[in-house]
C-alpha cells in the first residue's frame, strides 16, 4: 500500500513541478523580451483564462468518465504541447510560443487537477479526508519553492526552451507513475457514468445551487474578490522585481520561494489551530488587505517581499475558509460539479487582473494599481459582511 501511495503522490508530483516551471518563465519571459509591463498582464491573462473557463467542463468530465484516463490525458497532452511549443520555436522563434505552450498546457492542467479531486476520496477513503488535503497541498507547496529555484537556474544557463524540455520530462514522468500506480493499486475506482437528461443537466443543477443555497453567493464573491489582489500581485511581480526594483532572476526566484515557505507556514498554523471557521476567514481577508497595502506602497525589495508573503500566506488561509465552508453547504452528490461551476466564478477575476495591469502604462504605477484594488475589496467585502452577517451557524461553530 504504501509503495503506491509514493508512486500516486510522486506522479502529482511531477505533475505540478512540471505546472509550476511553466507559470514562473512566462512573465519572465514576456516581460524580459518585450520590456513592457502591460504586455508581462496580458501574457498572464492569456495564461490563466483558459484554465479558469474550463474548469465546469472539466469536473463534469471528472463526474462521468475514469479519472485516471482523464489524468493520463492530461499528462501525456501537456508533454505533447511542449513538443509542439518548441518545434514552432525552432523554425519560428517568436516570445508567443511560451505564453500558448502555458495557456494550453493550463486547460489540461485543470483537467488533471478536477480528476484527481475525484480520485482521492476515493483512494483514501479509509483516512480523513483534511489529512489527505494536507497532503496534496504539501506536493503542491513543495512544487512552488522547488519550481522557480529550478526554472531561475535553467533559465539563466540555456534558457526557457529548457525550462520547457523540463517541464515536458516530467509531464512524461508523471505519467509513468500513474501508470505503474494503476496496475499495483487494489483501489476500486467508480464506474463511468452515462449522462442522465439533456447535456445542460449539470450546469443548471450547479447554477442552482450557487444561486439558492444559503451563503453560497457570498463566499464566490468574497473568493473573486480576493482573487482580484492576489491575481494582480502575481502578474506584476516579475516586473517589479526585476524593473523597478532592478532585481536580478535569481531574486524573483527567491521572491516566489519565500512566499511558498510562508504559504506553507501559515497552513500549518492554520491546520493546529482551533479557530472558528468565520475566525479563519476574517483574519485571513484582514491579511490580504494588509499584504496588498505593503506591496503597494514600498520602493524596497525586501518590504516588497515582506507583503508578497503575507498575501500568499494568508490567501492559503483564506482557502482553507472557502473549501471548509462550501463543503458544508453543497450536497455530496452534487459536489464535483457545483465546485466546478464556482471555481469558474471564483476565479474569473485573474484574467481580469492580468488585464488590469495591461492598462497600466509603466512599472511604476503597478502600485497604484495594487493600492487601489486594495482599498476596493476592503470596502466591498466589509460590505459583504455587513450586508450578509456571519456564515452559517454551522460553519461558526467549527474549529479547525
Amino acid at each position: 500500500m504504501k509503495s503506491s501511495v509514493f508512486l500516486f503522490f510522486g506522479s502529482m508530483f511531477g505533475s505540478r513541478l512540471g505546472d509550476q516551471l511553466l507559470l514562473f518563465v512566462v512573465p519572465l519571459v514576456v516581460f524580459q523580451t518585450t520590456g513592457s509591463v502591460s504586455l508581462s498582464g496580458l501574457a498572464f491573462a492569456a495564461e490563466t483564462l483558459p484554465r479558469i473557463l474550463c474548469f465546469p467542463v472539466c469536473g463534469i468530465l471528472a463526474d462521468r468518465f475514469s479519472p485516471v484516463t482523464l489524468v493520463r490525458i492530461s499528462q501525456a497532452g501537456r508533454s505533447l504541447v511542449c513538443a509542439i511549443g518548441l518545434l514552432g520555436q525552432y523554425f519560428m522563434p517568436h516570445v508567443g510560443w511560451i505564453v500558448a505552450i502555458a495557456a494550453l498546457s493550463g486547460v489540461l492542467t485543470t483537467q488533471g487537477f478536477m480528476a484527481r479531486e475525484v480520485m482521492l476520496p476515493q483512494i483514501f477513503k479509509d483516512v480523513a479526508f483534511t489529512k489527505v488535503q494536507s497532503y496534496a497541498q504539501s506536493v503542491d507547496q513543495i512544487c512552488i519553492v522547488l519550481g522557480p529555484v529550478i526554472a531561475a537556474a535553467l533559465f539563466n544557463l540555456f534558457g526557457w526552451e529548457i525550462v520547457v524540455v523540463m517541464s515536458g520530462a516530467l509531464f512524461v514522468s508523471a505519467d509513468a507513475l500513474i501508470s505503474i500506480w494503476r496496475r499495483l493499486s487494489v483501489v476500486e475506482l467508480k464506474e463511468a457514468k452515462p449522462l442522465d437528461g439533456h447535456w445542460t443537466k449539470p450546469f443548471r443543477t450547479a447554477l442552482n445551487h450557487l444561486f439558492y443555497l444559503p451563503g453560497l453567493k457570498r463566499i464566490v464573491a468574497l473568493t473573486a474578490l480576493v482573487n482580484l489582489v492576489f491575481g494582480v500581485t502575481l502578474a506584476t511581480s516579475a516586473s517589479m522585481v526585476t524593473g523597478l526594483y532592478e532585481q536580478s532572476e535569481e531574486y524573483y526566484a527567491l521572491l516566489q520561494s519565500v512566499g511558498a515557505i510562508a504559504t506553507f507556514a501559515v497552513l500549518l498554523i492554520t491546520g493546529v489551530s482551533r479557530l472558528k471557521l468565520t475566525h479563519i476567514g476574517i483574519i485571513s481577508y484582514s491579511g490580504l488587505v494588509i499584504g496588498g497595502v505593503i506591496t503597494g506602497f514600498t520602493s524596497n525589495y525586501w518590504i516588497y517581499l515582506l507583503g508578497y508573503c503575507v498575501i500568499l500566506g494568508f490567501d492559503s488561509m483564506f482557502n482553507v475558509y472557502i473549501r471548509s465552508a462550501r463543503q458544508k453547504i453543497i450536497p455530496p452528490e452534487d459536489y464535483g460539479k457545483t465546485v466546478g461551476v464556482i471555481i469558474l466564478f471564483n476565479n474569473f477575476t485573474l484574467p481580469l487582473s492580468g488585464l488590469l495591469v495591461g492598462l497600466v502604462t509603466s512599472v511604476e504605477y503597478t502600485g497604484w494599481l495594487i493600492l487601489a484594488l486594495t482599498a476596493f475589496i476592503a470596502c466591498t467585502g466589509l460590505a459583504l459582511s455587513l450586508v450578509g452577517g456571519s456564515t452559517q451557524p454551522a460553519e461558526a461553530s467549527e474549529t479547525q
